[in-house]
């Protein structure tokens, strides 16, 4: 300004109109000190003149004391204060806060009074925290209500923001069909016929691969890992069940199983947790127990069709999927389908191979299973499941032929870590990019580990347990995706190596 050919130049007094002549004393008194005092009275102020003068420092001093005040009932203000001063990271922050929160934010009365394009765009996010999908047509639904006269030609824009094909048929029929506000609109009406074809012809729904289809994931919500059955340092098989509390980072004993298991298969479904099959010690288990969290009991439900160790075992859409293993005899190629509503086990499609030991992970409403062995020959290989097909497809093999992996879902990718490869035990790990259809090597891990449980929990993932070659491991290792580095966390306290890992996430109301 002083030092240009600016008209500035040549004042002798330049005014400042822009701003108050505080804020310009708190900014002068930066220039010299370093420090500046804000509070809740200048902070809107102080933010605007830095943004003017792009003074960065106290642009960062002002979206640490807003980041800090965030809550449910100040964060779309604070969203929009942040998008008029394009100040990026106040917006990240206080967008991911809303995705986390959703549910509270949504029922305040900024929301109702937001912009129909900002509705929009949380309304689109793919992290919003949610039990499921009828929420977000509820809370779309609602935000229409209060001013319906002015936002009732926005219907179908909030409507295609809802993931209809994730709505239970049911609900598509008995509330999304019949409400007043869907059947005035032909475009809404159009949408619900969409979501229709997709239940009732199957083979349509690869023809409809986009946002839609997708389930929403939240990745900054904190759950409680469960490591169950495994061994103790004698080497006997054990019921003990331990937690780990990300927030505490603390791990302590949880309510027994009621069956003792080593190598057995874990899945969540519903906030449910699945103890299936596995090794007593002496033979191979057909018996699958459930955990409540909420009534902190374990019950029985139905019995495998064949008895395995070792198994794959996920949840795929409404129904939990126990893959291959081994039962006593020889490793299996067999797939069981496990419906909660009616308590029964079927066989499903039998996978390419058999495979005892191998890693699962569910990505884009497709099942994968990686590596493990036949009792001959150990895999790189890695086959796909897709549920609308009914039929497994290879797809490209990891980089390292692995078994007694550990492999889990995280951000639209797959990582794999640890394991066997018929001649040493692994520290190497790698991530599979399914729309590229490619892997990846990763930083490896501290400990080599075979019959490892890797589980995501609050955007990191958890390498927990397994063997090294000489001893069994009671240690875990914490990955952060974002930097590639791998830490060691706290050790469980009770097992040695062998355990199931499942990670229950916390429901919205308890945020």
């Amino acid at each position: 300004m002083f030092t240009t050919d600016m008209l500035e130049s040549q004042q002798k007094e330049v005014r400042m109109n822009q701003f108050d002549s505080d804020t310009l004393e708190r900014i002068i008194l930066f220039a010299y000190t370093g420090k500046i005092r804000i509070s809740t009275n200048n902070v809107q102020s102080l933010l605007s003149a830095a943004n003017f003068l792009q003074l960065t420092p106290v642009q960062e001093h002002c979206a640490n004391f807003l980041n800090a005040r965030l809550n449910t009932a100040n964060v779309l203000g604070i969203r929009a204060l942040a998008a008029t001063y394009n100040c990026q990271s106040i917006m990240k922050v206080a967008d991911r806060f809303i995705q986390k929160h959703f549910l509270t934010v949504a029922q305040s009365e900024e929301f109702l009074n937001l912009d129909v394009d900002s509705v929009i765009s949380i309304l689109s996010k793919d992290e919003l925290f949610v039990d499921n999908e009828e929420q977000v047509f509820e809370i779309s639904m609602k935000w229409l209500q209060h001013d319906l006269p002015n936002r009732a030609i926005h219907s179908h824009k909030l409507l295609a923001t809802v993931r209809l094909t994730l709505l239970k048929p049911h609900f598509i029929t008995d509330e999304v069909c019949k409400h007043p506000i869907v059947r005035s609109s032909l475009v809404c009406r159009d949408l619900i016929d969409e979501a229709k074809d997709y239940h009732l012809i199957p083979e349509r729904r690869a023809l409809m691969r986009t946002f839609r289809t997708k389930q929403r994931c939240c990745h900054d919500v904190p759950g409680i890992v469960y490591a169950i059955g495994g061994l103790n340092t004698a080497n006997d098989v054990m019921s003990m069940v331990e937690i780990f509390d990300p927030l505490s980072r603390k791990w302590s004993i949880a309510k027994s199983m009621g069956t003792v298991r080593s190598r057995v298969g874990v899945a969540v479904m519903q906030r449910k947790l699945y103890a299936i099959g596995g090794f007593n010690g002496i033979d191979r288990l057909r018996t699958v127990e459930v955990f409540d969290a909420q009534k902190s009991t374990w019950s029985e439900v139905a019995p495998l069709n064949n008895k395995r160790s070792a198994l794959c075992a996920a949840a795929l859409g409404e129904c939990l999927y126990v893959c291959g293993g081994y039962d006593g005899i020889s490793s299996l190629s067999t797939v069981e389908i496990f419906n909660p509503s009616t308590n029964k086990w079927k066989f499903g499609k039998v996978m390419k191979r058999q495979r005892c030991a191998a890693g699962v992970a569910v990505i884009g409403g497709c099942l994968y299973i990686m590596g493990g062995h036949d009792g001959m020959s150990i895999f790189n290989s890695v086959e796909r499941y897709n549920s609308e097909k009914d039929d497994w497809e290879s797809v490209s093999p990891m980089l390292s032929k692995r078994c007694r992996l550990g492999a889990v879902a995280f951000d639209g990718k797959i990582y794999v870590a640890g394991g066997y490869d018929g001649t040493q035990f692994l520290r190497t790990a790698e991530v599979y990019d399914p729309d590229k259809d490619t892997w990846t090597y990763i930083s490896p891990m501290i400990l080599k580990r075979s019959r490892v449980s890797l589980v995501v929990n609050n955007g990191l993932i958890y390498a927990i347990a397994g063997y090294d070659g000489d001893s069994n491991l009671s240690s875990m290792e914490i990955y952060r995706p974002n930097e590639n580095i791998w830490t060691l966390g706290p050790n469980m306290i009770a097992h040695e190596g062998g355990v199931g890992v499942g990670v229950i996430p916390i429901s919205p109301e308890q945020l």
